[in-house]
């Protein structure tokens, strides 16, 4: 008697990608959410130098004066009277910031004094002036 031996049908040995993908994608929106994004003023600034400039590294209300006199902040043109308003609904969104005044070297110390106290009338108590290092 012969016994006739079927051969089992090959399996599919392929590696299964779902779960890496999974994986993958679950870490690109978590990136995606963690990520904070830096927010401009608008214009480009020739800052002053100044030997005893450093660093700040939190997230920050920028507020850039032009030589010409323009106030720039959050990408947009406002006049001095407006700046208050907006540091005020900027500072609701991050209480813990600080604003940062990015005068051009060639901008009016006036316009300067008077966006201080605009910042300081909003209620911040960190205000600070923009200088690059030499």
């Amino acid at each position: 008697m012969k016994v006739h031996r079927h051969a089992a049908p090959p399996e599919d040995t392929g590696i299964d990608l779902t779960p890496m993908l999974d994986v993958i994608f679950i870490m690109l929106i978590f990136f995606i959410v963690t990520t904070t994004f830096v927010r401009e003023s608008g214009i480009k600034i020739n800052r002053p130098a100044a030997k005893t400039a450093v660093k700040q590294e939190q997230t920050n209300i920028l507020v850039a004066i032009s030589p010409q006199g323009e106030i720039w902040i959050d990408k947009r043109r406002v006049d001095i009277r407006e700046l208050r308003g907006l540091i005020q609904k900027l500072k609701s969104e991050n209480p813990e910031a600080a604003v940062i005044i990015q005068a051009d070297r060639d901008a009016r110390a006036g316009l300067l004094v008077q966006a201080m106290d605009q910042a300081r009338l909003a209620g911040v108590r960190d205000v600070a002036v923009a200088a690059q290092q030499p």
